[in-house]
């Protein structure tokens, strides 16, 4: 059976007092939570602060990012090295804000997946559409496309350790949320393109949802068969409702 599992992407927001306050709030609220994996990934400056921080926690420490190099003149890059050095066990990967706002094509995150893996961090692999794709009908042409480039130069096996976020992007950050059936429909649809290559792998890897989940929808999207936790965002920043998602989660 599948643990589930809950990351906060806390993305560029924040100070050192407010993270110190949330990640203090969050690792005292843990005691009510069951059989959940949780992960919180704040911006780098607040790595060490939050690694610090969850010392004798059971919470994860993850990144938002990470480089596909291993080191060198890489201005403003960060390594999956480094992040291992500051106690990171998991990092997000191609997140929609990456692909579309940074223009991160298929091959680049793959090849990010990589470095996280040489490295020993678990990549949160994020795939999912954009409106006028899913209004268009290519949901799942894009989803296999994403997936695609990541098994074709990691191998289905990378997907061992290693976790998929299912995010549409028409719902991120704009208060809309695909129905549990339709978040569902899509999970199951990624299980099954994973099914065709290894179905042990298919049936052990976690896939979270992420998009707009709030305490209010979190037990209902967590209740579908293939979806097994969430990546959070703006919900991850206020410390009782990440909690209450969590708890949904356990």
């Amino acid at each position: 059976m599948r643990n589930s599992l809950v990351a906060g992407n806390w993305k560029m927001n924040g100070t050192r007092a407010a993270v110190a306050e949330l990640v203090r709030t969050v690792a005292a609220g843990m005691a009510n939570v069951r059989a959940a994996e949780v992960v919180v990934c704040p911006p780098y400056p607040y790595l060490g602060d939050v690694g610090r921080a969850l010392e004798g926690s059971a919470i994860k420490l993850g990144a938002q990012d990470v480089a596909k190099e291993e080191a060198g003149a890489y201005t403003g890059e960060v390594s999956a090295h480094m992040l291992a050095d500051c106690g990171c066990r998991y990092v997000i990967v191609g997140h929609s804000e990456r692909r579309n706002l940074y223009g991160e094509s298929d091959a680049l995150v793959a090849q990010k997946f990589a470095a996280a893996r040489k490295h020993g961090l678990s990549p949160i692999l994020c795939v999912g559409e954009l409106l006028e794709e899913r209004e268009a009908g290519h949901t799942e042409s894009v989803v296999v496309r994403q997936l695609k480039a990541v098994v074709e130069l990691n191998g289905i096996a990378a997907f061992k350790n290693a976790v998929i976020a299912y995010e549409p992007v028409w719902a991120i950050g704009t208060g809309k949320t695909a129905t549990p059936e339709q978040a569902q429909e899509v999970h199951a649809f990624i299980r099954a393109v994973l099914r065709e290559l290894d179905g042990a792998v298919a049936a052990g890897v976690q896939i979270l949802y992420g998009g707009s989940v709030k305490a209010g929808n979190a037990k209902q999207l967590f209740s579908q068969t293939d979806i097994d936790g969430g990546l959070i965002g703006g919900a991850s920043l206020d410390a009782q409702e990440f909690l209450r998602i969590c708890e949904a989660a356990g």
